[in-house]
């Protein structure tokens, strides 16, 4: 083989050489940006990409919560597909050994994870409304504006007072972006799968719409923190409904006066002038006390038979009642409680 030959040879293999390495660079830095795992982590985390947040503020809850190694390389290919400019807002799940590919092939999608939202011990639409916004996407005042929306209300078969019973106490899985409006059409379809056929005979065998056994539950749970309590509570109030008979229910005298943490009802208290307070005006209030568990709207449906009218707290403070049938028995009752109020200094 001549020189000028030999020459050509190493060039070819040269050549080759460089193509070899070129496509085998191309090739590693092709599957390390698309499709090599840069996600250091043992479970699924999620990033949230509301309307404030911008392409940075991502890549810094990648790297802070999804520990992406590589976030140089993240903003490369989602530059290439165009991401940044086209950001769909949600709750995206990072999973362990995912690719930036899949990544963003979500993100582009706003192909989001649902959340789970719960809400229980809620008395107040403001409570309510807060408690679904620090779960969720949308701001308390875009929902609060819905409950006091008496068109709206109206709408769903409500009122403003009375728009809280339709929240049945549960966990269900939302997105997370959810806006307020269709969040209240996700609970109204709830509602209606809560009260069934079953359930609607029951409110009806006991004289009370759906409505009023949420009512009515509310003041049997501000009244007893004892579940097993409930039906016989729930018992008592409605004998005193058949017979027309005042509820005479401090729950509603506290809600009436805007404070729960009073631990003696005063007659100044029973002379509030307010459709909630039972002592002055018969019959259920025009609104709940508070948002009722399952429990509690059961306890109704199923309340305990029997002839009692009277209960009056415990004077051992253990939450729990004693119940009476006739007013003296509850007398008696009653100045065991006061007495005990006297000696313990609450006034």
């Amino acid at each position: 083989m001549n020189k000028e030959k030999l020459l050509k040879h190493k060039v070819s293999i040269g050549i080759v050489a460089f193509i070899f390495f070129l496509l085998v660079g191309v090739g590693l830095w092709g599957y390390r940006l698309l499709w090599a795992s840069d996600f250091i982590i043992n479970e699924t985390v999620y990033v949230f990409v509301d309307e404030q947040k911008d392409f940075s503020d991502l890549c810094r809850q990648l790297s802070d919560t999804a520990n992406c190694q590589r976030i140089g390389s993240f903003k490369q290919l989602a530059g290439l597909l165009k991401y940044p400019k086209n950001m769909r807002t949600g709750r995206y799940a990072v999973e362990p050994g995912m690719n930036h590919l899949a990544l963003l092939n979500n993100l582009r999608r706003g192909q989001q994870s649902a959340t789970r939202i719960t809400f229980n011990n809620i008395r107040l639409k403001t409570d309510l409304s807060k408690r679904l916004s620090d779960q969720l996407m949308l701001k308390d005042s875009e929902l609060l504006c819905l409950l006091n929306d008496s068109v709206y209300c109206d709408s769903l078969g409500f009122t403003t007072e009375t728009i809280q019973t339709l929240f049945i106490p549960n966990t269900y899985e939302v997105y997370w972006n959810i806006s307020a409006e269709k969040l209240m059409q996700r609970m109204k379809r709830e509602y209606k799968s809560f009260w069934t056929e079953s359930r609607l005979t029951q409110a009806k065998e006991i004289g009370l719409t759906p409505i009023e056994v949420s009512i009515l539950a509310s003041i049997v749970e501000e009244e007893t923190a004892a579940v097993d309590e409930y039906p016989i509570v729930a018992g008592l109030y409605l004998n005193r409904l058949h017979r027309g008979i005042p509820l005479q229910a401090d729950p509603t005298v506290k809600f009436a006066v805007g404070d729960f943490s009073l631990q003696r009802i005063l007659f100044e208290h029973l002379e509030i002038d307010s459709p909630y307070n039972t002592y002055k005006h018969t019959g259920l209030p025009p609104g709940p006390l508070r948002i009722p568990t399952i429990k509690g709207l059961n306890s109704v449906l199923n309340y305990t038979k029997h002839k009692y009218l009277y209960m009056c707290a415990k004077e051992d403070f253990s939450g729990r009642h004693n119940f009476a049938v006739t007013l003296a028995e509850h007398n008696r009752n009653a100045n065991r409680y006061r007495a005990e109020l006297n000696k313990r200094r609450i006034r």
